[in-house]
């Protein structure tokens, strides 16, 4: 059992190694993909430590013997604070839109961590068979915001709708980013889409779900009043019309082999209820990575690991 544990609090620490993002005790509990005794894991993060296969600073437990990581989390989580507070105005301001019925904050900042460079991400969920209309209203929102330096602040790249809650790609990458969604407006959305997702417990067993966080939807005259106008064949036309136009457009930058501003290429998968970072691109190598990296600390740590 003890080496099953540690090969879990390795795996855990590599993942988020990926990231350069150094973890506590509590943290790496949470994201150990096994259940486990608090008494046996103390005994084998212990071992782990004394052996040097992995380091403590402070609370802080990272695979490298580095201690400016320690530094830079403590920054990042800083700068996230003062972010989340930017965020969840934002957020505030974008479920007022027609057909947004939930929304989350994503990406970095729902993991504590921000940089200089760092967007702000966020994860929405829309009426069914709507998805397309909200998506290009707010995104007209968006395009106003290059006039005044706060486009990062408005990056809505992951949307679904209420037809297709489940998270189709079940892998370790989309079971972290599910559960450490921090969703601001919409209670009842998110307490289905939780529950629709629940296989991310085969994944990440130890960690709860933040539904509790979300705020219950309120009636707003002019978005009940758009919604009604397009309650209709044209609103299905026009959801159509405007996913073909978005999935011809991006499909054209990814074939022009255009970048975003981190270096990565821009390709969305594109689907009537969904519109998304294609996985193919970043969550498949970064996956990638990860499981090398855990194959590597185990062949070159397997006697270690094993007493």
């Amino acid at each position: 059992m003890a080496e099953e544990i540690k090969k879990n609090i390795l795996a855990t620490l590599a993942y988020f190694d990926v990231f350069n993002y150094p973890l506590t005790k509590d943290e790496i509990c949470l994201f150990l993909p096994i259940k486990c005794d608090p008494i046996v894991f103390d005994v084998a993060i212990s071992c782990l430590a004394s052996g040097r296969l992995i380091y403590r600073f402070d609370k802080f437990y990272t695979l490298k013997n580095d201690p400016y990581l320690i530094e830079r989390r403590n920054n990042g989580n800083q700068k996230a604070f003062e972010m989340g507070k930017t965020a969840r105005k934002i957020g505030n301001l974008l479920i007022k839109f027609p057909y947004v019925r939930g929304i989350a904050i994503s990406g970095s900042l729902s993991k504590n961590f921000a940089d200089e460079d760092s967007d702000i991400d966020f994860f929405l969920i829309t009426a069914p068979n709507r998805l397309w209309i909200a998506r290009t209203l707010m995104h007209l929102l968006k395009k106003l915001t290059y006039l005044v330096n706060r486009e990062h602040f408005f990056c809505m790249n992951y949307y679904i709708d209420e037809q297709q809650l489940e998270i189709p790609e079940k892998n370790i990458y989309t079971a972290t980013e599910v559960v450490t969604l921090i969703p601001i407006q919409g209670d009842t959305t998110f307490a289905d889409f939780f529950t629709a997702n629940s296989w991310t417990r085969n994944y990440l067993p130890n960690h709860i779900m933040r539904v509790s966080t979300a705020k219950p939807l309120h009636k707003i005259a002019l978005k009940s009043f758009t919604e009604w106008l397009l309650n209709n064949r044209f609103g299905d036309r026009l959801d159509n019309r405007l996913m073909k136009i978005t999935a011809d457009r991006w499909r054209q930058k990814t074939e022009e082999k255009q970048l975003n501003d981190h270096g990565m290429l821009l390709a969305m998968a594109t689907g009537k209820h969904f519109s998304k970072p294609d996985p193919g691109n970043f969550q498949v190598k970064l996956i990638n990575r990860y499981e090398s990296k855990v194959a590597q600390l185990l062949v070159n740590n397997h006697h270690s690991v094993a007493n």
